[in-house]
């Protein structure tokens, strides 16, 4: 088994979105935890604002901090319908969503 894979992901609502979005966010790091694909470590989910932003205020946005218990985690989850169920409810809701996996440099 290899190391655990972090995970960040950014939401952006689409407009008026927001409160959807947010809710189906709240479930989503406990179906996470259900499949036994994560790592120990705690999922994390914050409510963001860009502060650099020029022009009116943006929407908030969604910042997703979890750990994928190995390299192969990610590829399982396609494949587990109680992920997918949630997976596929986020789609309707978002204009924008990064994933990224971290990996430290120190």
């Amino acid at each position: 088994m290899s190391s655990p894979v972090t995970r960040l992901v950014v939401y952006r609502p689409k407009p008026g979105q927001q409160s959807q979005l947010e809710a189906i966010l709240k479930r989503h790091g406990p179906v996470l935890r259900a499949t036994g694909l994560l790592a120990p470590e705690a999922v994390h989910l914050y409510r963001a604002q860009d502060l650099r932003r020029e022009g009116p205020p943006a929407e908030p946005y969604f910042v997703e901090l979890f750990h994928w218990r190995d390299a192969e985690a990610a590829e399982v989850a396609h494949q587990v319908p109680e992920v997918m169920a949630v997976w596929e409810t986020i789609g309707p809701h978002v204009q924008e969503m990064i994933l990224t996996t971290l990996v430290a440099v120190a």
